[in-house]
């Protein structure tokens, strides 16, 4: 089981519509790109899954999406602030991969700029609501971005490439119904991170899948 651990915040960052949460890494494992971490503050009940989205030296950052309570409550913290940490969790991407394309929507982004560091930074498409959203781009490299009305699949190569994604379920199934093959990594809320609450079934394939264990990052089923 991966360690829980309270670390300091080191400093938080705005990004566009999105807060970076920089925290002190510890002797915590960065883990692999697509997996993630269970962030809580001290006054709320429940935590909150987070894909990792960079590892400096000594650090472990997350994309925050302040929408709701809990995420609101994470971008709220201060330097110096404690924050618990539990992970790395789940299952991340398939890094064996000859021509990677990454592909992200929203807040999906998170786990890419990560990711892009495993891959020697290959292209990636990334799709925006507002020009205040797509700031976040800036963090992934050599992105193409573009803004709805505009989505990432009106613009993805139909050449055959590795495609690796993170998004809303519509842009995933969009991504999907594309390449068949793509690496989703799909969204769900999450109670506990590790299979015990089913808070994070989603059907899939006919099948039922628990996202904290079986993914995030899921392919097709054969």
């Amino acid at each position: 089981m991966p360690a829980r651990e309270l670390r300091e915040v080191v400093a938080t960052e705005h990004v566009g519509a999105y807060t970076l949460l920089r925290v002190a890494r510890g002797r915590l494992d960065a883990g692999l790109p697509g997996q993630f971490f269970m962030l809580g503050t001290p006054r709320r009940l429940l935590p909150r899954p987070m894909s990792l989205c960079l590892a400096p030296p000594d650090e472990l950052a997350f994309l925050v999406d302040p929408i709701g309570p809990g995420t609101r409550a994470l971008a709220a913290l201060s330097p110096g602030d404690e924050v618990s940490v539990f992970g790395p969790l789940g299952n991340g991407f398939r890094l064996d991969v000859e021509r990677p394309l990454l592909v992200g929507g929203g807040i999906g982004i998170a786990p890419l700029p990560y990711l892009s560091s495993w891959l020697d930074e290959p292209p990636a498409i990334l799709g925006f609501r507002s020009e205040w959203h797509a700031e976040a781009a800036a963090l992934v490299p050599n992105a193409q971005v573009v803004v709805e009305p505009t989505y990432v699949t009106d613009v993805i190569p139909r050449e055959r490439r590795d495609v690796l994604a993170c998004g809303p379920e519509p842009m995933l199934e969009a991504v999907r119904a594309l390449v068949p093959a793509a690496q989703l990594a799909w969204e769900a809320p999450m109670a506990c991170g590790y299979g015990a609450c089913y808070g994070c079934a989603v059907e899939l394939d006919g099948e039922w899948r628990r996202l904290c264990v079986d993914g995030p990052v899921l392919e097709r089923a054969a």
